[in-house]
């Protein structure tokens, strides 16, 4: 049956920036198909925990700051659970404010949680999943990687989610013939703790509902949805893409 192709029965995932929001959304829908997860995040709250009440889980934390975690995450997920079969990398920042005295540090600390830490991520998964003749790797980019929104000045979370689509299709294109699928989801405004500020924005949210055909923000569910199809054996002809889940702002 073709809903058989959507389980992941025996399948292992790591998904960073899994205790909440977006991730955590992810981190529930592979688990209710069946798979064995591991969320990685700085801390993890109890109603997080409840969320995956029922769900096969182990809680790692970690500091995407710190160049050693991801290669530590994997060792730890390899140690916990034998195998890795699927990496989701949803841990990120947005720091808003012009370009014209945009601070040095916040620039490299966004740079270094939403670029290099998925790259060190995905890097670190290829051995194991190389070893097992397969793997799937999700990243979670944006579609501040395809358009500049407004009215905020975003310029270095854009830039950063750009350089994860790339890294996405790049990748894809290299390790394809191993069979290891990399894939994006680039959501839209997606009600989470990191867009809620904007949400109660008086002046910016009229804009965000306004450029979006749909006239709402979506729910993390709605990205947990595509990216089980992406994480999963439904998508095993599906690579290089960065699948957009915005309500339509971006046919705009």
């Amino acid at each position: 049956m073709i809903l058989d192709r959507f389980r992941l029965g025996e399948k292992v995932a790591l998904v960073t920036g899994g205790t909440r929001g977006i991730g955590l959304a992810i981190a529930k829908a592979l688990g209710e198909a069946g798979a064995h997860v591991v969320v990685a995040g700085r801390t993890m709250k109890d109603d997080a925990r409840q969320e995956l009440a029922g769900v096969a889980f182990d809680f790692l934390a970690a500091e995407m700051l710190d160049e050693k975690a991801p290669d530590r995450l994997v060792a730890e997920t390899l140690g916990k659970a034998g195998r890795l079969d699927i990496l989701v990398n949803s841990a990120g920042i947005a720091v808003h404010g012009d370009s014209g005295d945009y601070p040095e540090d916040i620039w490299r600390k966004t740079m270094a949680i939403n670029v290099d830490a998925v790259f060190r991520c995905c890097r670190a998964a290829l051995a194991p999943m190389r070893r097992q003749g397969g793997g799937a790797i999700l990243n979670v980019g944006s579609i501040s990687g395809i358009v500049s929104n407004i009215p905020q000045n975003q310029v270095a979370y854009n830039s950063s989610k750009a350089a994860v689509h790339m890294m996405t299709k790049s990748l894809a294109s290299e390790v394809a013939a191993e069979n290891i699928r990399v894939n994006a989801v680039a959501p839209g405004y997606v009600e989470t703790d990191m867009s809620r500020g904007g949400i109660e924005n008086p002046e910016w949210f009229p804009i965000w509902r306004g450029m979006t055909p749909m006239g709402r923000v979506g729910q993390p569910e709605e990205v947990a949805a595509a990216a089980l199809f992406l994480c999963s054996p439904a998508a095993s002809y599906v690579t290089g893409e960065v699948l957009v889940i915005d309500g339509g702002y971006t046919t705009r």
